[in-house]
């Protein structure tokens, strides 16, 4: 059973989570490949960094970087910032970084835990999309999802005319936290639906005893839109080098 349902973890907590749920592990707690529920391996990034707002940071490095930098990159680590109110500033040593990962680009943004949302009775339904009933919807625009059905549950999506418009469904999976996928369509946007689905998606995910979180990056703008309207429960940043 999952020790964090009925209880609240910390940001470090949510961030030790977000860790264990986007990247496979060995042993020694360093990182190996991305943890998607599909088939096939991509390598895990060499550095990843979450800064949490309590002060805390959380560090998996690549099996394969070397011991005397991981030695370096450690100690820089030790000595990160905490987040201010500009939770988009860099981390402190992030020339460092770059630098002694011979880097010249990196990915970072926002880290959020979905609460208990009950949403106002909506115009739309969601529906849990399956193996089944996969088939009972056009798929028009997000035909990628037929190949992903059986991997990336549980998935819920909202349906117009019978057609998938909105979908969000577990894109990394482990014992005790579910991250969010969450695809519309365009001609569908500012409509709710986004919003709506993800509150959806989440509560199955509860009931698997499981935590739903959710991430995006600072130059996805839309997904922080959703985010920010349902007042998603913010506990850090992530910062990763590949």
């Amino acid at each position: 059973m999952n020790q964090w349902i009925g209880n609240e973890p910390t940001a470090k907590d949510l961030m030790e989570m977000h860790a264990l749920v986007m990247f496979t592990h060995d042993l020694n707690r360093r990182i190996r490949t991305i943890n998607e529920p599909w088939p096939g391996e991509e390598p895990a990034p060499r550095l990843f960094l979450g800064r949490t707002i309590d002060g805390s940071a959380v560090c998996r490095l690549r099996y394969d970087i070397p011991d005397k930098l991981v030695e370096k990159l450690t100690a820089l680590v030790e000595n990160e910032r905490s987040l201010n109110e500009d939770f988009q500033t860099r981390p402190k040593h992030f020339d460092d970084y770059m630098n002694l990962l011979a880097a010249d680009q990196y990915t970072s943004g926002p880290c959020y835990r979905i609460p208990d949302i009950t949403m106002p009775t909506p115009t739309m339904q969601a529906v849990s999309i399956t193996r089944d009933n996969i088939n009972e919807y056009s798929l028009a625009g997000l035909e990628w999802l037929f190949a992903e059905i059986d991997y990336d549950q549980p998935c819920v999506a909202i349906i117009q005319d019978h057609r998938v418009v909105s979908v969000c469904r577990s894109v990394r999976v482990s014992t005790e936290a579910h991250e969010a996928g969450l695809e519309t369509l365009a001609e569908y946007r500012g409509r709710g639906y986004a919003a709506a689905v993800v509150v959806a998606w989440a509560s199955e995910v509860r009931k698997m005893g499981a935590l739903p979180l959710y991430s995006t990056s600072w130059d996805n703008a839309s997904s922080r839109r959703v985010a920010g309207k349902l007042a998603l429960t913010y506990y850090g940043v992530n910062f990763t080098i590949r």
